[in-house]
């Protein structure tokens, strides 16, 4: 029996039925999705960026420390990112990315709806592409530090792109959504974010200045930074450049005939990979940011949030002295004369051993404190062990004036090998205003961090005798006075040297001559709790004993100390804080910090001259008059003054040197004091330290640019009257001699 089938017609019910539950689904959909869009909006699935967010994306930013004549000297930074502005970028860097990234760019709203479907259609035919508007990949930059790896995050991160796309769009014009584009992009190798730090890292300019080629091959490396680098694949980068150059002309940005001349072209890279030994000033860089921090410190500067500044984060922009020029020249003089050094102590020392009895000792401290040691000992290697495993040759990196030296050798050996190198410093300053110009804190930042400008001293020898001179003019004295120079036992201490410049011996020439004993006598005559007093008036932070030996410069000072209180007998008596930083503003370019220098009247204005005078006449005639008659030490022939300084067995050699509108240190000596040159003729300071000063003064004057006089020494105001300085009614003594070493073995203090 064959069984009814029941009627199958939709009945008018049925079809209100089904047709009230379609609409059901479509607006319950609609609103789900706009639920959706709007729980994504107020960040229920995530915290979507502010509008504040947005023009100032919480990204590492690099600070940059600036020059007085607007240049980068350098940069602190986790990511090496810095701002710039549309009008910055090249039209080249624009129509790149357009014409590869986003060829609608300048139509779509932030989403190319039209782009975006058939993105969909050939990814489901197996056919993957790229859908993100240039605005989309913003969005993913602002808010996020990287794409997410789970699909469901990546679908809900998409939404949340789409949304901050709009918004962008909305708020902001089309160039400035391509500017915060370049300043956010990643462009992998050698810590590369943005297109300013980019630029110079692979072309060494700046992106207002990008070729077409260059352009092209930026913008394309976005597409995948490791597989289209330059330097690891550089065929690959090739290909893609060519591809977004191909682009350009199909957009009409390139014509073809420029097309197929830059396709011809190599990639011509100029590398300028940043770390922080890189570039000129590292010294003045790493001192700088420990002082900008101490002053944020003690002054209380913080965020607008009350949370510390953080240097290598917070895109600040510190303005400095410096000039890039002259900070270049220093670093250039240090290099001629030093190499040429190092090459005669290096040959003095292949004939002696120079760790032979008491410094042996340096051996065993310097083993003690390298790293390597440290390591050792943590991982709990006994003493003996450790000095097995530093007799154990490893392959290493070594420094040379001719480069750095790939080489095995036993991590004592290296020792022995860099006690052997002589180390140099030098600052130069205005000391009308305090500005430093020039700062070379050592002889190379990669392999001796130190810095011999402002964190480490030495004995300053010689230099020191001005301020017992100064002091006593400043106390009746005349630079024309004169006093015994001859051998004396002063309270039980009888310094040695020569006698030079006759006997007695004016003030004047005991200072060109730099004579020990006319020094030990009028520091026994003024006292010498007075010079302590006014050399620490001088601006010397350092300690100074309360001892005769002062007079020889039996204590230790800084370059920076030195600089600046040199500077005071330049600047008519006014003692002026040297100054490291101007001023620093936020990555807005709002000013947080401006620098005061302190000021203060340290000596009497004549007494001061007196001095200038003084010092004139140890490079005009006196121990550093081979400034002028020898090319090689500069052939200076403008009014200069300076003073030489030598220690106990030419540890420490110095050179002062003043000019007008400069006043100059350098010191040259070996890391410990135990090894120096074995002569004074080879050692003391008018050899080993003052070419440095001459070459730089040479160079800095030969350079029209900088524009510093090279006229005579202005009379303070209201001129002379307390006493006369031209002592040639006084008996003169014609001759250059060497300049006596201070003997701490003579001091008997």
């Amino acid at each position: 029996m064959k069984r009814e089938s029941k009627n199958s017609k939709l009945t008018p019910d049925d079809v209100k039925r089904y047709t009230g539950l379609f609409w059901k689904v479509i607006v319950g959909f609609v609103l789900f999705a706009i639920l959706f869009m709007v729980s994504v909006r107020i960040g229920v699935f995530g915290q979507l960026p502010s509008f504040e967010d947005l023009e100032n994306p919480n990204s590492n930013l690099a600070s940059e420390i600036i020059t007085d004549d607007n240049r980068v000297l350098g940069t602190y930074y986790v990511h090496n990112r810095s701002n710039v502005r549309y009008s910055e970028l090249s039209p080249a860097l624009v129509h790149a990315l357009v014409s590869t990234e986003d060829k609608r760019f300048y139509k779509h709203s932030g989403i190319d709806y039209s782009r975006t479907i058939s993105v969909i259609f050939h990814t489901l035919a197996g056919n993957k592409q790229g859908g993100s508007t240039i605005t989309q990949q913003l969005a993913l930059n602002l808010f996020s530090e990287r794409r997410e790896k789970s699909f469901l995050k990546r679908v809900m991160q998409k939404f949340q792109e789409w949304i901050t796309a709009v918004r962008l769009e909305r708020n902001y014009t089309k160039d400035e959504i391509i500017m915060m584009y370049f300043n956010t992009v990643d462009f992998g190798a050698y810590n590369t974010f943005g297109i300013k730090s980019a630029a110079r890292t692979y072309f060494n300019t700046t992106p207002d200045q990008l070729t077409a080629p260059q352009a092209a091959l930026l913008v394309g490396m976005l597409k995948g930074p490791g597989i289209y680098s330059p330097v690891r694949y550089p065929e690959n980068a090739l290909n893609r450049r060519n591809l977004v150059m191909h682009n350009m002309v199909e957009q009409g940005y390139l014509s073809q005939n420029d097309y197929d001349a830059f396709k011809q072209e190599g990639l011509d890279l100029q590398l300028r990979i940043s770390s922080y030994s890189e570039g000129i000033g590292p010294y003045f860089r790493a001192v700088l940011k420990e002082q900008i921090r101490q002053e944020f410190k003690r002054l209380a500067i913080t965020k607008p949030d009350g949370t510390p500044y953080d240097l290598d984060r917070d895109g600040l922009r510190v303005y400095t002295p410096i000039n890039y020029q002259m900070q270049q020249h220093a670093e250039d003089a240090q290099k001629e004369w030093m190499s040429k050094l190092q090459s005669e102590f290096s040959k003095e020392w292949r004939r002696r051993d120079a760790f032979s009895g008491e410094n042996a000792k340096i051996l065993a401290r310097g083993m003690k404190r390298s790293d390597r040691y440290r390591m050792l000992k943590d991982e709990g290697m006994s003493e003996s062990n450790i000095a097995k495993e530093f007799e154990k040759p490893v392959p290493m990196t070594i420094f040379s004036w001719e480069g750095n030296i790939d080489t095995v050798m036993t991590p004592l050996d290296s020792i022995r090998y860099t006690k052997l190198i002589l180390r140099n410093a030098m600052m130069s300053m205005e000391p009308q205003t305090g500005h430093i110009k020039a700062w070379v804190g050592g002889i190379n930042f990669e392999h001796f961090k130190y810095d011999q400008v402002k964190l480490g001293t030495r004995q300053v020898g010689s230099t020191a005798k001005p301020f017992v001179y100064a002091c006593a003019i400043d106390n009746g004295y005349t630079p024309c006075n004169t006093i015994p120079n001859h051998q004396q036992n002063i309270g039980g201490w009888s310094p040695r040297g020569d006698i030079r410049g006759g006997d007695p011996i004016t003030l004047k020439n005991a200072v060109k001559f730099s004579q020990n004993q006319a020094s030990a006598y009028l520091i026994n005559e003024i006292g010498a709790d007075n010079v302590a007093s006014f050399t620490h008036k001088m601006g010397i932070t350092s300690d100074i004993p309360n001892n005769l030996s002062i007079a020889l410069g039996s204590y230790d000072a800084s370059i920076f100390d030195m600089v600046g209180a040199y500077a005071a007998f330049v600047n008519h008596g006014t003692w002026v804080e040297p100054t490291m930083i101007l001023r620093v503003e936020d990555k807005n370019g709002t000013p947080i910090y401006e620098k005061a220098p302190k000021v203060v009247k340290a000596i009497n204005s004549e007494t001061a001259y007196a001095m200038v005078d003084i010092l004139k006449g140890v490079v005009d005639g006196g121990t550093g008059s081979r400034l002028r008659w020898d090319p090689d030490f500069g052939g200076l022939k403008n009014p200069i003054g300076g003073k030489t300084g030598t220690t106990n067995n030419n540890a420490d050699a110095w050179f002062m040197g003043i000019t007008p509108e400069l006043v100059t240190g350098v010191w040259t000596g070996a890391e410990d004091r135990g090894i120096s040159f074995s002569s004074t003729a080879l050692g003391q300071g008018a050899r080993s330290a003052m070419p440095v000063f001459g070459k730089f003064m040479r160079k800095v004057y030969a350079d029209k640019a900088l524009n510093y006089s090279q006229e005579d020494f202005p009379l303070p105001p209201g001129g002379i009257h307390r006493f006369e300085i031209d002592c040639s009614r006084h008996t003169e003594f014609f001759g250059v001699p060497e300049e006596t070493p201070l003997q701490d073995d003579r001091l008997g203090f």
